[in-house]
């Protein structure tokens, strides 16, 4: 399975954007998990899953994917525009949306 690098978006509870700047190269797990049959975890022997690598830039992670001879799917992150809206605008004279209180 081909591996995925991605720009990672940020969580509902983050209000920064912090570790969403950096570019992530995450491995897909070869073989399927299996149930232990004494204790009825989840578990695999595959290690590829696991191991997730962090870059500076998507040029970098692509590098390296080609260099270890991994293949790649590359997901290009949406761009957001900032919202600039105050706490004050909920309440201004010609507000344009119905009051829902």
């Amino acid at each position: 399975m081909p591996a995925l690098i991605f720009k990672p978006a940020r969580s509902a509870m983050q209000s920064g954007t912090a570790r969403t700047e950096e570019w992530v190269l995450e491995q897909q797990a070869v073989t399927p998990r299996e149930i232990d049959p004494l204790m009825g975890w989840t578990s695999t022997r595959d290690m590829a899953g696991e191991v997730t690598l962090t870059f500076a830039t998507k040029e970098e992670a692509i590098a390296y994917a080609e260099r270890n001879g991994i293949t790649y799917v590359l997901s290009e992150p949406q761009v957001r525009k900032p919202v600039r809206k105050s706490y004050s605008d909920n309440f201004k004279f010609g507000r344009v949306g119905s009051w829902t209180h």
